[in-house]
Formats: C-alpha cells, sequence, structure tokens
C-alpha cells in the first residue's frame, strides 16, 4: 500500500521512478560500462571513426550519449555550455549554464548527468542548472558555491552532481557545510550536513551500498564521509588529509572512491599514500585496512575487476606508469610502462585506456602484465589529453579539448 502511494504522489508529481540515470563513468560512476559484443581487437589504425564534430568547447569532461543524442559540455569565452548533438554531427542546441572557473586551469570539468527528460550541470564556480533535454531551456538553477558558502581549492569546481532518488547531490565544503541536497525537480534545499570544515575536493560523489546499508559516499578537500541520503546525517567519515604529508588545506583529490563489500580504496596521485579502508559490520565506523604508496592514481580512475585494481600512478604531472593491485591485500601485480599515466574504463571484459599523449589502447585484464591489444593515437584537438572515454551503443565516444571524436567498436 505505502510503495502504491509513492508510486501515485510521483506520477502527480512527473517523476519516473524507472528513469537510468546515463552519467559519467558509467551507470555505477565505477568506469565499467554494460556494453556486451564489443570488438576484441581494432584494425591497424583503430576502429573507424563515425563521427568528429569541433567546437564543442574546451574542456576535460566526458561526452554522453542517450536516446540517440550526444551530451558534452566545454568552455567558451568565460562561460561553461551544454551541446546536444545528433549522430549526423548537427547540433541540435547548444546553452551557456554559468560561468567557468575563472584562474588555473579554467576548462569545463564537470560531466552531464541525463535522467529522463532532464539534464543536470554544475559550472567550474558551482552553479548546478536543471536543463531540458528537449530544447536546452533552464528549469531550474542554484548558485550552490554561493549560497551555501563553498570554499574553493586551487582549481575551482571539477564535481559531476550525484543524483540519488529524488535529490541532486553537491559537495561544496567550507565551514557552513560540507555536502547539500537538492530537490531535482525544483531545485529546493532538502538537507545539507554539517561541516567537516574542508574546501571542495575535485571528486564527484557516489552510491555505496552493502549489507543492506546505503550511503552516499562524497569528499571535501579533506575527508571521506559516509551520509545518509534521506537526512544528510553524516554516519562516518574519514580524514584522509594529513598535514604531514601535504602542505596545502585541502588534498588534489580527483578520485571518486571505489567500494567492494565493506572495502573502499581512496587514491590521489603527488606520492600521497593510497589508502584501503574497512567499515565495521554496524556501518558506523571505519579503520584504515592497508596502506599504499605504489598505486597513487592521479586523476583518472581506477577499475576493479575480478579481484584486482587496474589503473595507473603518478611519477610528476606529466609521467606515470599502469599498476595492478590485489584488492584484498594490496599486492602490487606489476608496475608497466605505456608511454605515462592516463583514464581507464572496462566495457565487455575489455578496458580501454586513453594516456596522456594522446593513446588509445585496448587491454587485456591480466594480473601478471599490461597487454595492450590494439591502439590508436588521438591527433585532433588540443590541450591535455584528461577527459575519460564514454561507452554506449556500440561506439567509444572520445573528447580532446573542443573536438568529439566518436568511433564504432561494434563487433560485426
Amino acid at each position: 500500500m505505502k510503495f502504491l502511494f509513492i508510486l501515485l504522489f510521483s506520477i502527480l508529481l512527473g517523476i519516473d521512478l524507472s528513469a537510468q540515470v546515463v552519467q559519467w563513468r558509467g551507470p555505477n560512476r565505477d568506469g565499467i560500462f554494460a556494453e556486451t559484443g564489443l570488438l576484441k581487437q581494432w584494425p591497424e589504425n583503430g576502429p573507424e571513426q563515425l563521427l568528429e564534430v569541433e567546437n564543442i568547447g574546451k574542456g576535460w569532461s566526458s561526452p554522453i550519449f542517450v536516446d540517440g543524442m550526444i551530451y558534452t559540455t566545454g568552455m567558451i569565452d568565460t562561460l561553461d555550455y551544454l551541446t546536444a548533438i545528433n549522430l549526423d554531427g548537427s547540433v541540435k542546441w547548444q546553452v551557456p549554464y554559468g560561468r567557468s572557473w575563472n584562474q588555473s586551469f579554467p576548462d569545463t570539468r564537470s560531466t552531464p548527468v541525463v535522467e529522463a527528460d532532464r539534464i543536470y550541470v554544475q559550472s567550474g564556480t558551482g552553479q548546478v542548472s536543471c536543463i531540458s533535454k528537449e530544447d536546452g531551456s533552464t528549469i531550474w538553477e542554484v548558485d550552490v558555491d554561493k549560497d551555501f558558502h563553498g570554499e574553493y581549492h586551487i582549481w575551482g569546481n571539477s564535481e559531476t552532481v550525484l543524483i540519488c532518488d529524488d535529490k541532486v547531490i553537491v559537495s561544496p565544503g567550507g565551514k557552513e557545510t560540507s555536502v547539500v541536497a537538492l530537490d531535482k525537480m525544483t531545485g529546493k534545499e532538502v538537507w545539507q550536513t554539517k561541516s567537516l570544515g574542508g574546501p571542495r575536493a575535485y571528486a564527484s560523489a557516489t552510491i555505496y551500498e552493502w549489507n543492506g546499508l546505503r550511503y552516499i559516499l562524497a569528499v571535501i578537500g579533506t575527508d571521506i564521509m559516509a551520509i545518509a541520503p534521506e537526512t544528510g546525517e553524516i554516519v562516518w567519515s574519514y580524514r584522509y588529509w594529513n598535514p604531514k604529508h601535504w602542505d596545502q588545506n585541502g588534498l588534489i583529490w580527483t578520485n571518486t572512491p571505489v567500494f567492494k563489500d565493506n572495502n573502499i580504496f581512496l587514491t590521489m596521485g603527488y606520492d600521497y599514500p593510497a589508502v584501503m579502508l574497512e567499515m565495521d559490520s554496524t556501518g558506523t565506523s571505519v579503520s584504515e585496512k592497508f596502506v599504499d604508496h605504489t598505486f597513487d592514481n592521479h586523476h583518472h580512475g581506477v577499475i576493479l575487476h575480478d579481484g584486482h585494481l587496474y589503473g595507473s600512478n603518478w611519477f610528476d604531472n606529466k609521467r606515470g606508469r599502469w599498476v595492478c593491485m590485489k584488492w584484498d591485500t594490496g599486492e602490487i601485480k606489476y608496475v608497466a610502462d605505456w608511454d605515462t599515466k592516463g583514464a581507464l574504463v572496462m566495457a565487455d571484459g575489455l578496458l580501454y585506456a586513453y594516456n596522456e599523449r594522446g593513446n588509445v589502447g585496448l587491454i587485456q585484464p591480466d594480473p601478471d602484465a599490461f597487454k595492450v591489444i590494439s591502439e590508436f593515437k588521438i591527433t585532433k584537438g588540443a590541450g591535455p589529453h584528461w577527459a575519460h572515454p564514454f561507452i554506449a551503443d556500440g561506439k567509444l565516444f572520445m573528447r580532446h579539448g573542443d573536438v568529439l571524436m566518436v568511433y564504432d567498436i561494434k563487433a560485426k
């Protein structure tokens, strides 16, 4: 009876309970895409390129593909823009949604999140907007960092918002609050957490479920926290920032936490220690399971597959190697060279790597060695190769600067 009431109430409000959220790094934000039937090897020059679109704006956010349309963000002049692109390359609409970050590395970082007929984006200065998927009109907007007195670290806001049930989750940090929930249909405040005192981080929140427990895992520049999604209560937190190892007031922390069962892995590059946390059976506290000094992933995400973590580490801002770690113990299985560090996602049993020199590789996940099956090079676009790949509908969506590229990776 209760479910029927919720269903009827939701229909009256126009909320689609079955709508799938299409978002950065796949359905669960873990870098794993649910595509099958993909090529197991690419032609010598790479998979067939289907599309190339320029002038999407400068940025390092990922493109998103849903219902036959590509949505991507980019900085044009001083504003962040959201662009809707047809598969023939024509632009359906392009609209601004807030001021870009206006200091070091201003290019757009926030990836669109699509649910039903709505798109959610966040500008480099913290303006959160809900935009109509049909025509690009603004449904609502909230200047989160201004309204909640957020505190910036060096590069402003890079967060991609999280949709959790009927809420949009954002993490302004600062002295007033750390994380805020907005009603996804209206933008009105639902709750705000207490403040843990740190500035914004650059990582995006995720939903964590284990043993009947369900939390929002969110980070600021000092702490990770588990938040009850209904109330905003911080159930537990862990201070990752250690002033003995880091002389800034916040960490340059971009990676969404990786988790399995009651273990949660944190990593951030810069020779800063990675940490595996273990949550207790009551879900009310965490402790350090082990600390690692090899797998310090910079800002490219890591993949958990068959009991092993895969990704790259940091040597300096331009160099890094590829690492495999055993999830349960922290044992490093290999450290391998492949030009330099880079982004990593997964689909249909294979890894897709995009390194900072523009090489795209199809990788066999193997704890014994880093095995490149096929590779090709991105030559269009400008600036750092930092955007994470996106995979959908048998296609690989890549972005370099203000150029979008789409490749056919479907097995024939």
